[in-house]
């Protein structure tokens, strides 16, 4: 299940670049909308819609969901622009980088130490994030947004006091509205994607529809896994999709990767190693 979860992850920009002439906002409004039937759907069938009525009838729930909404949001939208844009391996560079990040995550908000192995990896990490800035003139500004909305995301998502699923589905309800207006935006001014306007349900609108399941149906399989699984293996496994992506943006996509961009991935790359060395030494103790 883990691997699924993983796998179909890997294989999205594949369905995000054969919508590349659609806008990000575009694609994450519906993403949100066709993932509320599918949500609703599995807590249906996993007798938890109980557990969602409370969320909602609950401030503190709201707020804490309105906040994992938006950061969620933003993840997919940069996520959803590096494909479409041609920015892949920055995007791939972006989840290498996320578990460490969640490392210095948790020394700056939980007062967690950094072991020796830990400090060294994230010094690595940071020295190839230097590395890439140096050749793209700037910061790389997709590898940076999207470990910090998916960590920020990870450590909010654990004080909503309700499981995955029923989680999940709270996210997408709040941001149904937005979507649905963004949506109507769209169809007035004539530039939807999914038919509205002119009435054809083509390939595109096909594919449009195919986001809530794609969306939901890799989360339900990572929260199944997960809870199987040790957390060494998830932390080796998910290594997984961000490798995958890369190799697409190369050798399918074709996007440049010159010199000064290997050398700052083998620094990454060996910050993971270490990082993952110290897993499988928890592991064993």
């Amino acid at each position: 299940m883990a691997f699924g979860a993983y796998f179909i992850w890997g294989l999205m920009p594949f369905y995000m670049k054969a919508l590349d002439d659609i806008s990000p906002i575009e694609i994450v409004a519906h993403r949100v909308i066709w993932s509320v039937p599918i949500g609703l759907a599995i807590l249906v069938v996993l007798g938890r819609t109980a557990d969602l009525r409370a969320a909602l009838r609950s401030p503190r729930s709201i707020g804490l969901g309105a906040l994992t909404a938006a950061l969620i949001a933003t993840n997919w939208s940069v996520y959803i622009y590096a494909i479409v844009a041609g920015h892949a391996v920055q995007a791939a560079l972006g989840y290498y980088i996320n578990p460490l990040f969640n490392v210095v995550l948790g020394l700056v908000f939980l007062g967690e130490r950094l072991t020796r192995r830990q400090a060294l990896a994230v010094t690595l990490a940071a020295a190839g994030v230097a590395l890439l800035a140096y050749r793209l003139g700037g910061l790389p500004w997709i590898s940076l947004v999207l470990p910090l909305s998916f960590g920020c995301y990870g450590i909010l998502r654990k004080t909503l006091p309700i499981g995955p699923a029923q989680g999940f589905t709270l996210e997408v309800i709040l941001m149904t509205p937005l979507a649905i207006a963004l949506v109507a935006w769209y169809v007035a001014r004539g530039e939807d994607h999914f038919g509205f306007a002119t009435g054809d349900f083509d390939g595109e609108t096909a594919l449009m529809l195919l986001a809530g399941p794609l969306t939901a149906a890799p989360l339900v399989l990572f929260a199944s896994g997960a809870k199987r699984l040790r957390y060494a293996t998830i932390g080796l496994m998910q290594y997984l999709t961000p490798t995958m992506i890369f190799l697409i943006a190369i050798f399918v996509f074709r996007e440049p990767f010159d010199r000064i961009q290997l050398a700052a991935f083998v620094l990454i790359w060996i910050a993971l190693a270490i990082y993952s060395s110290t897993l499988v030494r928890r592991r064993h103790r």
